[in-house]
């Protein structure tokens, strides 16, 4: 029928917008720590604290972007967020001292809460509710995409003496490319809404807080991954082409979006979250494992850290598009930009505390050591889920 059509021009184009704003964000993020420390020889301490800077005050505007999107034309904002994020592209080139990188880093991290939020809440907004699951799985494939393509482009670039400010500009002109399409986006007519009494409900979906908890602890080993996994490859003598890690787990999110989001369309929401958190777990056991494994057998220890960014990107993909469902089957139509907020808003604090985490136990003792820390956190987040927030859910979910 031609109302549950899901392949629309105005879905295209937030497709390929979503694509182009995370591959200009990925084609930096393995990158940083190494510009970092050459550029300002900041130790593995304070190159958390930056990488966290963004996290933080994305995390900050958060609660306040679901509430504005839900009270005012959503597009005007996701626009003016996106232009500001792709203009601090730009900036990182003539940040001559630390401080003001800082500042830029922060400014970035804003406009990057405001930007995702509206992205995500628009997409819902130009889909069939009946096809939400899987509608959600293929937007979240647009992310894996440029996962998949960016730290490749990136650390390829580095590995090869390409400049700093030359993958600058790459991230500047893939920003560009995707707000213009952006701008080609069709919105539906919002009619002007009553404004409710200032609560706390409107800035953060109290209903979602128990699968925030869960998803804020799964997000801290993914945190330290996205950020320190080609230090930790280097520390423990794995010496191979990077780019493929984040390859190879973008596949497996790929693999994994053919078929988890039409599985939480059939209604199987925590089903699928909870078997990707087994599979999470094992995955971050063994990459631990792979600081030991290698003194017995390198090339056996190089095959097993590919496979598991394989199982990882499966693990992580089969879960997103049902975490995000049930964040906004919790929440009614007129707070999605809330339920919105509040599920990326939990991801974001895990991979704050992630990055900061995860730099401070590598300064006193080894990534080893902090992977094997993220490994146990992602066991208290399957128990919680399978216990507390799973069961809370089906309680409280209004569809």
């Amino acid at each position: 029928m031609e109302k549950d059509r899901l392949i629309t021009p105005s879905y295209c184009c937030i497709l390929a917008a979503n694509f182009l704003l995370y591959l200009g964000f990925w084609l930096l993020t393995p990158v940083l720590p190494f510009y970092l420390a050459e550029n300002f020889q900041a130790s593995n301490a304070m190159i958390g604290f930056v990488l966290c800077c963004y996290t933080i005050s994305s995390l900050c505007i958060r609660p306040f972007s679901g509430y504005l999107l839900d009270a005012f034309a959503r597009k005007p904002l996701y626009l003016f967020s996106y232009i500001i994020f792709t203009l601090i592209f730009g900036g990182y080139m003539v940040a001559g001292f630390l401080t003001l990188f800082i500042l830029l880093r922060i400014v970035h991290g804003v406009s990057f809460g405001m930007v995702t939020v509206g992205g995500n809440t628009i997409v819902i907004d130009i889909m069939p509710s009946s096809r939400r699951g899987e509608g959600l799985g293929y937007y979240g494939l647009t992310n894996n995409l440029a996962m998949s393509i960016g730290p490749m482009i990136g650390l390829f670039m580095h590995g090869h003496g390409v400049s700093y400010d030359t993958i600058f500009i790459y991230s500047l002109g893939s920003g560009i490319l995707g707000f213009l399409c952006a701008c080609c986006v069709k919105t539906p007519y919002k009619p002007p809404i009553r404004r409710e009494p200032i609560s706390l409900d409107r800035f953060i979906l109290l209903k979602g807080m128990p699968a925030g908890f869960s998803l804020l602890l799964l997000s801290i080993p993914y945190g330290m991954t996205s950020n320190y996994v080609a230090m930790y490859a280097q520390q423990i003598g794995i010496n191979v082409e990077m780019g493929f890690f984040f390859t190879l787990m973008a596949i497996g999110m790929a693999i994994s979006r053919l078929f988890s989001g039409r599985l939480v369309d059939k209604g199987m929401v925590t089903q699928v979250i909870i078997a990707g958190l087994y599979l999470v777990c094992l995955c971050y056991f063994l990459l631990t494992s792979c600081g030991w494994f290698i003194e017995w057998n390198h090339d056996l220890t190089v095959w097993l850290f590919f496979a598991i960014a394989l199982l990882l990107g499966i693990g992580f993909g089969t879960m997103f598009p049902a975490y995000n469902t049930l964040f906004v089957n919790l929440a009614p139509n007129n707070q999605r930009g809330t339920a919105t907020s509040t599920y990326l808003t939990s991801w974001d604090v895990g991979l704050g505390i992630g990055m900061l985490m995860g730099g401070y136990i590598a300064e006193i003792a080894s990534f080893r050591m902090a992977y094997l820390a993220g490994a146990f956190l992602t066991v208290i987040s399957l128990f919680y889920f399978r216990y507390k927030a799973g069961p809370h859910f089906l309680r409280n979910k209004l569809r």
